[in-house]
């Protein structure tokens, strides 16, 4: 099959028309490296391999690959047979597989071989299978951070769109459009929403890919010298690693872009003055795509709003209300809406996102959030977590911000418990740094009422060797309760 004859706006195009020539390394890895043309036929070869087992146009299939350049031409190679990508996490145990399956019921799989080496087996699944609508890209999850993951149904033409709503301002920045773009870093796994946009995005950009198979931060640092990359995209978590290690340089590291949670304003002013590099953040859903951000010019010109989640992308439109849904003042806090011309088309179950969007077009995201006098979003929290402590309103993420100040301190969480008299009021659970004493009470709380106001103080702090997290360290907080006492 050539690029020609697929469905316009097809994904597949991203690699099949990508500019490298044949001969040029496309797809790399800390070990080896793939060509354009390799990864071009062994698309092609793929694909034709799943019209042969019976895939048809609108059917799953679904893709267990560890992160390889395998993974991304799997990717491509369903798109090319015209089906439906269903990422499955490699490192997920069966009971997941299991539910991911019966959620998007796929004709077939591309995995592994079973021998640890780059080769893959593609089968035909028995069962039900589904069939999809047409423009059906693929499948990714929301996080679960908050309740249970829903499956969210992508179209090539609305994830296009995603792609070039960041990729637009870029390009119309000024630089010299005869320079090639430097490899595209993936940090993440592909079988993630963030590891798919990152390495579209890189592909959409016409750069090379180097796709790391897990984020360590010595790896990461001999990469980005070894392949000279000047930007990359990473989730917090990373962020913290790299802070925390014995790394000097990151050379020629210049821009980072924050992904998939919200980073302390902490972490980010450490990096900026550890490293030099300007950490530009980000906001969005997996329903959304990118939606608010930061420009270089941004960090250059607004160095005081390190933290903010950056302003609206060109075409997205922004507001905040209240609970009676009227607009509110510049500064107020209240649950934020997103009004944007693409975003996915629903989810695997048939929920509609029509159910979240209001008359004028507007999507609640579930966040609280406040908007400046120069139109910076500062995202205050979820609005499903806000503690609210007898009428007294506490954000999770600002009392853990405190708590990771102190050196004593790795990782801090904080929820609601339960309190007869007050409704609930928060409590902490605290990692305690490797190799010093644990922190006091006393001590955290002395810190939390120098930085806060007296009802945001934990009544309590528990210890724990660590905290849930997903696999991009975003925090589960429904998984937090069961950690409290009985």
């Amino acid at each position: 099959m050539t690029a020609a004859e697929l469905a316009e706006g097809s994904l597949a195009t991203l690699l099949l028309d990508h500019p490298a020539a044949d001969d040029q390394a496309l797809l790399h890895t800390a070990t080896r490296s793939m060509t354009a043309g390799e990864a071009r036929a062994a698309c092609r070869a793929w694909a034709a391999e799943l019209r042969g087992l019976g895939v048809t146009a609108g059917d799953a299939v679904a893709v267990r690959l560890d992160n390889a350049p395998e993974c991304v031409i799997a990717m491509m190679a369903v798109w090319a047979a015209s089906a439906v990508f269903v990422p499955l996490n490699p490192a997920a145990p069966p009971t997941e597989i299991e539910h991911a399956l019966a959620a998007t019921l796929p004709a077939a799989m591309i995995e592994g071989d079973g021998t640890g080496g780059a080769s893959v087996r593609i089968l035909a699944l028995d069962g039900e299978r589904r069939r999809y609508d047409d423009g059906t890209a693929f499948i990714t999850w929301t996080s679960g951070t908050t309740g249970p993951p829903k499956a969210i149904l992508h179209t090539h033409g609305g994830y296009l769109e995603l792609l070039d709503r960041v990729l637009g301002p870029l390009r119309a920045g000024g630089s010299d459009p005869t320079r090639k773009p430097s490899p595209n870093l993936i940090p993440v796994s592909l079988s993630l929403n963030s590891g798919i946009y990152n390495s579209l995005f890189g592909l959409r950009a016409g750069a090379p890919l180097v796709i790391m198979d897990r984020f360590r931060a010595d790896r990461f640092a001999e990469l980005v010298g070894r392949f000279g990359i000047r930007s990359v995209v990473l989730p917090p978590a990373a962020i913290a690693m790299l802070n925390a290690s014995g790394i000097e340089s990151l050379a020629p590291l210049r821009y980072v872009r924050s992904i998939t949670a919200p980073l302390s304003p902490t972490q980010a002013r450490l990096f900026r003055e550890r490293f030099g590099v300007f950490v530009l953040n980000s906001y969005g859903q997996a329903e959304i795509g990118e939606v608010i951000g930061w420009t270089a010019a941004d960090a250059r010109e607004h160095p005081e709003k390190v933290g903010a989640a950056g302003r609206p992308l060109p075409g997205v439109a922004v507001r905040v209300v209240g609970a009676d849904g009227a607009e509110l003042a510049v500064g107020e806090v209240g649950a934020l809406h997103v009004k944007t011309s693409r975003m996915a088309a629903g989810y695997a179950t048939g929920e509609k996102l029509s159910a979240r969007i209001d008359a004028d077009g507007y999507l609640e995201t579930g966040d609280l959030a406040r908007i400046d006098v120069d139109g910076f979003v500062w995202i205050e929290g979820r609005a499903g977590i806000l503690i609210n402590r007898g009428g007294n309103k506490v954000f999770p993420e600002q009392v853990e911000e405190v708590l990771e100040l102190a050196p004593a301190v790795a990782e801090a969480a904080v929820v609601g418990a339960p309190d007869e008299r007050l409704g609930e009021v928060p409590v902490a659970f605290v990692v305690d740094a490797p190799g010093m004493p644990p922190a006091q009470d006393a001590e955290l709380v002395a810190l939390c009422r120098e930085h806060l106001v007296a009802y945001k103080v934990p009544v309590a702090f528990h210890h724990v060797s660590s905290l849930p997290r997903t696999e991009v360290g975003k925090l589960r907080r429904p998984d937090l309760p069961a950690l409290l006492p009985d």
